[in-house]
């Protein structure tokens, strides 16, 4: 670690966990996480006014009890980064806010930058600098995408995505449908180990000849696992909860897993990161490896605290904008909901040119320019429902 490397505060709120991280260029110096998620289990799902108030809660607490983990100052930090999107409006809004204001009272540059990008970036802090270009495969309660990111700050390209239900959203509800409780991943990953992946054989969406190559669908076998549940409990007979979470999790980590293994193949490229949060689950890890081996491809997964929603994966990302010189985001910086992997940063209104030439980036008479300079509310019924 040297001294001349960028020393960045990152901030995520996009969901519910208040994360705040602190990095110097990629060295992790302290990672401080605030969660509501017991707050939610009562709920079955994320509720996102509860989530935004417990942010503004947290936040300030969380941000001092980083520095003190870092042992600096705030004054000390060569810049701010946020998540600017996507997420929960109300939540992502409390984050940017905060960042802002901590941006203008230190006269530091602030950086909006891309969650499913931080999520690839936070690879950094344990495995070295990137590959270029990465391959990386997302899975979390709200994103499954396949991503070629040539630079993680300004050139990640999606290959693939789900078309319905998220990996971790289908984990959740089947968890729901088992009386498991929320959230549903560590649960089902849990009493899977003591299961039989080959109980039951549930579909796997979207590996037909003409399917998409790189799309995902877990609707339908969620759907599947369901009336399966369902058609058990009205013969009267005990539901074999640890071989239909077996088979349930084995059907996601196979399509997960082939499908990104396709596209290393496809694309040319010999390593594949996996992250979100569905990247902590075992079995996930042990299949992926295990492919990965066969077919001459080096994995890299962050530990499983690194892989859930944090701030240290935001520092990351900023710390990469200032080693290469990006344009910082305007204070006119706003939270964009649905934001697009292609957008990695929100850059300021003075230019996309991926460079700047002046201090922080605080743009005195000027807004933003980003595309996406609104704010969309994400409906919890088609996220968490």
């Amino acid at each position: 670690m040297a001294a001349d490397e960028p020393l960045v505060l990152g901030i995520e709120t996009s969901c519910d966990e208040t994360g705040v991280g602190i990095v110097r260029g990629t060295t992790l110096l302290a990672d401080a996480v605030a969660s509501s998620v017991d707050t939610h289990a009562r709920f079955g799902g994320v509720v996102p006014e509860i989530a935004s108030r417990a942010h503004l809660e947290a936040m300030v607490p969380t941000i001092e009890r980083a520095l003190k983990e870092a042992g600096i100052s705030a004054r000390d930090l060569d810049g701010i980064a946020v998540t600017s999107g996507p997420g929960l409006a109300g939540a992502l809004l409390v984050g940017v806010s905060a960042a802002k204001a901590y941006a203008y009272a230190l006269n530091k540059p602030l950086y909006g930058v891309n969650h499913l990008a931080s999520h690839i970036c936070v690879d950094q802090l344990e495995h070295g600098p990137l590959p270029e270009p990465t391959m990386a495969l997302l899975v979390s309660g709200g994103h499954s995408s396949l991503l070629l990111a040539p630079d993680i700050t300004s050139d990640v390209r999606p290959l693939g995505a789900t078309i319905d239900d998220a990996a971790g959203e289908a984990f959740d509800k089947i968890a729901r449908v088992l009386d498991l409780g929320f959230p549903g991943g560590p649960v089902i990953d849990r009493l899977a180990r003591e299961g039989d992946p080959r109980a039951i054989a549930f579909p796997r969406g979207l590996t037909g000849p003409r399917d998409a190559p790189y799309d995902f669908s877990f609707s339908g076998l969620k759907t599947s696992v369901a009336r399966w549940i369902e058609a058990k409990r009205a013969a009267g007979e005990e539901v074999p909860v640890r071989d239909v979470a077996a088979s349930f999790q084995e059907a996601v980590v196979d399509v997960l897993t082939r499908k990104a293994v396709r596209a290393c193949k496809d694309e040319g490229v010999d390593h594949l990161m996996i992250g979100g949060g569905v990247a902590a689950n075992s079995r996930l890890r042990a299949l992926a490896e295990e492919r990965c081996e066969r077919a001459g491809i080096r994995l890299r997964v962050p530990r499983p605290g690194l892989c859930t929603d944090n701030g240290a994966m935001v520092a990351a990302l900023g710390a990469e904008m200032v080693a290469r010189n990006r344009t910082p985001s305007d204070l006119g910086l706003s939270a964009d909901s649905s934001l697009p992997v292609t957008e990695p940063h929100v850059p300021g209104a003075h230019g996309r040119d991926g460079t700047h030439g002046h201090g922080h980036g605080h743009g005195h008479g000027h807004s933003h320019s980003h595309d996406h300079d609104h704010v969309h509310e994400i409906s919890k019924d088609n996220l968490y429902s």
